[in-house]
């Protein structure tokens, strides 16, 4: 997909929200309205104030539109809400050539003040429930996150359905961690020290990783590369069940209950694949094992409560979790680095654990 080109109105509404954003808290207070409290948690201000904004100028949603009409919409919100890239050390476009596929990438450096040691790295693998999303819609956050956490950072562009239904995304996504490792020498990064990551459909992509090679691990005797540790915002883990959280915070909050249909009927070929664990990896039997995990939701996210139920398995299995639930925040808050205080904030607390995970 070409490069968003911002219009107008695009340029307008960033500079409304980023304006809205920069408002001392008490004005965003009062500008949002009454505060809305659901579940003992209050949406922060700055949020609810920020969606106010964007019903007052939205149209059709995404999942209304012709498909190059939708992608392009995420482009543009995308383009809004991550305000000014982070300058980092170096930045480069590449592809994974693997046999026969073509897989492109973006690979950022941190700035090294004159080091040749070998960096951590993070295989990243963009949002947008499969269908949606590129490189460049989450440009902004995977520099934030080279620079805060002082390591490489490989931003992966799998392929999209339904132009490619599952699991042309999972393949992918597993041939871009191996093909990380194999180079690792090239990229100047130590092979011991790598990561996978991901937002929401990326999220579940990285945790599919993470389950996948660690069971390849155990069939090989060790032989297979595993990722050292797992940054995990929001991830799908259950597309074959609804918990609490679709009821209650399934529209008004940015990512709605109908849009994750949508992702799912594109995704899947057959709705019986939504029980494979490569779909839902909370339906995983054996979770032992697993690289040590950052994961981190909003409150006010609709996948937050099977968010939750995987981390508390992976505790239960013996994996070390660090657990972060943001009670203000709503799906996809990674996304929203640009505006205001909030989303940043929670991306650097993100970035300090990949740092300390990496270290």
């Amino acid at each position: 997909m070409p490069r968003h080109q911002p219009t107008p109105l695009d340029r307008l509404t960033r500079l409304g929200v980023s304006v809205l954003g920069a408002l001392p808290r008490p004005v965003q207070r009062r500008l949002a309205g009454r505060p809305v409290e659901i579940d003992g948690q209050r949406l922060h201000p700055e949020v609810q104030l920020a969606l106010r904004a964007l019903s007052l100028v939205s149209g059709p949603t995404f999942e209304t539109l012709p498909l190059t009409e939708g992608r392009g919409q995420l482009a543009a919100e995308a383009w809004v809400f991550q305000g000014r890239p982070t300058r980092v050390g170096r930045v480069g476009d590449l592809h994974l050539d693997v046999e026969e596929d073509r897989i492109p990438a973006r690979f950022y450096e941190p700035h090294r003040a004159g080091s040749t040691a070998p960096l951590g790295l993070l295989v990243y693998f963009h949002g947008g429930g499969w269908v949606l999303g590129d490189l460049d819609t989450h440009d902004a956050l995977c520099r934030l996150l080279c620079d805060q956490a002082g390591v490489a950072v490989l931003n992966v562009g799998y392929r999209l359905a339904p132009e490619h239904p599952f699991p042309a995304a999972v393949d992918d996504a597993l041939t871009a961690f191996r093909w990380a490792h194999a180079n690792a020498a090239r990229l100047g990064v130590d092979p011991t020290r790598i990561a996978v990551g991901g937002d929401s459909a990326g999220g579940n992509l990285a945790t599919v990783v993470a389950q996948h090679t660690v069971s390849s691990q155990r069939c090989t005797g060790g032989h297979d590369p595993a990722p050292a540790y797992q940054l995990l915002f929001a991830p799908v883990t259950d597309l074959a069940a609804r918990s609490r959280s679709y009821t209650l915070f399934g529209s008004g909050f940015f990512l709605t209950a109908a849009q994750m249909d949508w992702y799912a009927a594109h995704y899947l070929t057959n709705p019986d694949q939504a029980l494979d664990p490569r779909v839902s990896p909370l339906r995983a039997e054996d979770l032992t094992g697993l690289p040590p995990a950052y994961v981190a939701v909003g409150g006010f996210d609709l996948l937050r409560d099977e968010v939750v139920a995987y981390a508390t398995r992976l505790r239960e299995a013996g994996v070390r979790v660090e657990l972060r639930v943001h009670p203000g925040l709503v799906h996809p808050f990674v996304n929203a680095i640009g505006v205001g205080t909030t989303s940043r904030a929670a991306v650097i607390e993100a970035a300090a654990a990949l740092r300390a995970g990496l270290a």
